[in-house]
């Protein structure tokens, strides 16, 4: 199905254009959206007579955007979720979680800004790409603790698993030194009985 792009699309084309699209991708998506027109006579017609209030409206949204975009910038959003030793979350953060993050921190995103090709599984620093406006993109980071302290650790750089493992080696070699000293122990009272 040919259709007129009303605004930027990514990887589709600028308003404007007229492209030729899947027929569901338009019916579901392009057109209920606002998105697009069917590329008719009459639909060619009406685009033109709203082109310069349709480029408008995308120059007040874009300017609006980047004002968001300045202060969202570099931001980041703490997720506290259970995982196991290895650093693998339970269950995973998804848009969703992180649009309610950063609804809670003051700012108003919607899950379908947020661009995040799978789910978040494991714990760690993770730079999440938002799309304010077709041409407006910022970077977020979103921290993935198993708690507040864990959170802090990671944002001043340290690796919480390696940390939890060098922590496990610790406790190896400790249990090593004791069953060590308990066998010459248990070789001293042999020899003495």
């Amino acid at each position: 199905m040919d259709v007129i792009l009303l605004e930027r699309v990514a990887k589709l084309g600028q308003m404007g254009e007229v492209v030729k699209v899947k027929d569901g991708f338009a019916r579901n998506f392009l057109l209920p959206n606002g998105k697009a027109l069917r590329a008719t006579k009459a639909n060619k017609d009406r685009f033109e007579t709203m082109k310069i209030e349709l480029e408008a409206r995308n120059l007040e949204r874009r300017k609006d955007a980047e004002a968001v975009a300045e202060k969202l910038a570099g931001q980041a959003v703490v997720m506290i979720r259970q995982a196991g030793e290895s650093g693998q979350l339970y269950g995973s953060v998804s848009t969703r979680d992180i649009a309610d993050g950063f609804t809670a921190s003051g700012f108003h995103l919607d899950r379908g800004q947020i661009v995040l090709n799978h789910p978040i599984k494991t714990l760690g620093l993770h730079v999440v790409p938002v799309s304010l406006h077709p041409e407006v993109e910022v970077t977020v980071q979103v921290n993935v603790a198993r708690n507040a302290e864990e959170a802090e650790r990671q944002a001043r750089g340290e690796d919480v698993r390696t940390a939890r493992d060098e922590d496990a080696e610790i406790e190896a070699e400790l249990a090593i030194e004791r069953a060590a000293v308990a066998a010459e122990l248990a070789a001293e009272e042999g020899e003495e009985a």
